[in-house]
């Protein structure tokens, strides 16, 4: 009896939201701001994980009229670095929001940036997804104590692949490394261009173990030609049958983060836009029903909140490419 009420209550709220917006996004008038013109900057190529999030939120946004017109514009290149270069230089900007996430974090680091998250203002944190460890269906390792054994035992042989170096892959794996007692400077980390490529490494048995988003894996687990050994996800993913690090007695957790940050120098009154902005995007079902679909955990977040958030990440990926002599 309960559901139907729950459900009409959710399509009241949704339509409530939808009205506001449309009369929000009417009333910005012919100057460019967000409601009459957002600008999504995905600092990555097209077909990759940031690109895909901007335009899962540029759908939430257009299909419920949060803001008119928005678009995806992509800056590719160097964990998003040069995207952030790009969107520092030009302050105040009231019509931008650049995606933004753990990857970047280690990618400032790594690369000694001039630019990092103290140039930009905190928006929100969107959702979050996570890591796996994964060894070929045919690999002698059927569990994480398997192959946590072999790798203390000796790590330079069991070699770990992943994405780019500071990227979520290569911290966790060092963070991993730690956690478990072997010098993160041991490990013998093969960085890759993309997944495609790391996937080959591993069926080719080229490594031993991989460390990869789980959706970028998920299908070959579901097949059967990879076998997750472990997610880095706080608790279970609901509908993941993949146990987590710390079920299993090692207490690492990391998430690969999504969120949105806006131009240095905008006015209190322009975060405050924004925030509601993102905050009517979070409530859409086309975002909803994203979440679900991508395996995407809602960490919804603005404020202080997020903007601690990233200081606390910034400190851990400071820590790590200490710890791997980086």
């Amino acid at each position: 009896m309960k559901k139907p009420l729950r459900t009409g209550l959710f399509g009241l709220l949704v339509a409530v939201v939808t009205v506001l917006a449309l009369v929000n996004a009417a009333s910005s008038g012919g100057v460019s701001t967000a409601r009459n013109k957002l600008t999504l900057i995905a600092p990555a190529a097209p077909g990759g994980g940031w690109d895909g999030f901007a335009r899962e939120g540029q759908q939430a946004l257009r299909a419920q009229g949060v803001v008119n017109n928005p678009q995806v514009v992509n800056i590719p290149g160097a964990g998003g670095t040069i995207g952030l270069s790009q969107f520092v230089q030009d302050p105040g900007r009231e019509d931008a929001l650049m995606v933004t996430g753990g990857v970047m974090v280690g990618a400032i680091e790594l690369a000694d940036n001039p630019e990092s998250f103290d140039d930009v203002v905190p928006i929100a944190r969107m959702a979050d997804d996570y890591a796996a460890l994964v060894v070929p269906a045919d690999s002698e390792f059927q569990t994480l104590e398997d192959f946590l054994a072999a790798w203390k035992q000796d790590p330079g042989a069991n070699s770990m692949g992943g994405g780019s170096l500071g990227s979520i892959d290569h911290l966790l794996s060092g963070l991993l490394a730690k956690e478990v007692g072997i010098d993160p400077s041991a490990v013998n980390y093969v960085a890759y261009s993309g997944g495609g490529e790391a996937l080959n490494s591993l069926l080719s048995h080229t490594t031993a173990a991989g460390m990869s988003g789980y959706n970028e894996v998920k299908d070959q687990v579901e097949a059967g030609s990879l076998r997750a050994l472990a997610i880095s996800s706080p608790e279970r993913l609901e509908g993941v049958d993949v146990p987590t690090f710390r079920e299993q007695g090692v207490d690492v957790s990391m998430p690969n983060w999504r969120g949105v940050v806006a131009a240095p120098g905008i006015t209190e009154e322009d975060k405050e836009a924004f925030i509601d902005i993102v905050t009517e995007w979070h409530a859409t079902p086309e975002w909803q029903d994203a979440l679900a679909r991508n395996n995407w955990d809602d960490t919804f977040s603005t404020g202080e909140e997020f903007e601690d958030f990233i200081d606390g990440e910034v400190a851990t990926a400071q820590q790590i490419v200490k710890d791997l002599g980086l």
